[in-house]
């Protein structure tokens, strides 16, 4: 494959996640192996995302003219993009506990919205709550009072047969 063929493919494999993202997320891989790259990829693939290690000017060019262009300025230096497709907190997780495992890559950047997040901000997103757990929360908080209400209609029932069994066995002494 030529060289123009090959940078042609790699920006549009970077077009196309840019178009389905919500979030995208800059990071330094400096002092990662091929491995451990592997392995953070397939936890953000696992959690609906993609990690893109790419050339700085490959991606400047994909990200030209769409929301995430704001990265522009921040991709110097051995970067890789992480996207996430299905919400924007999962690969934000994804990467903060990978990086807290491993000691290795920082957060450089992010972009939501088509609104620049600095490292700090992105790494703050990793604290929000997913959607699943969210979702988890207001379950909870929706079956609270059914659950409550059950409780205490059991507990009338029961007093009621302990009552009842009292009264039976006065009567059978």
């Amino acid at each position: 494959m030529s060289t123009k063929a090959f940078k042609d493919e790699k920006i549009a494999k970077i077009k196309e996640n840019v178009d389905k993202a919500q979030v995208a997320i800059v990071t330094e891989y400096k002092g990662m192996t091929v491995e451990e790259i592997t392995k953070l990829r397939r936890a953000l693939q696992k959690d609906g995302g993609d990690y893109m290690v790419t050339k700085n000017t490959l991606a400047k060019i994909a990200l030209k003219d769409t929301p995430y262009e704001v990265l522009t300025e921040k991709l110097t230096g051995p970067i890789a993009i992480a996207f996430g497709f299905e919400d924007p907190v999962s690969p934000a997780k994804a990467l903060s506990k990978f990086i807290k495992e491993t000691k290795k890559g920082t957060v450089v950047a992010a972009a939501l919205d088509g609104k620049l997040l600095s490292a700090e901000e992105a790494k703050a997103l990793a604290e929000i709550p997913s959607k699943e757990e969210i979702y988890a929360k207001m379950l909870g908080s929706i079956n609270s009072p059914a659950t409550g209400i059950v409780g205490a209609i059991n507990a009338v029932m029961a007093s009621l047969t302990r009552a009842v069994a009292a009264v039976r066995d006065k009567k059978a002494a």
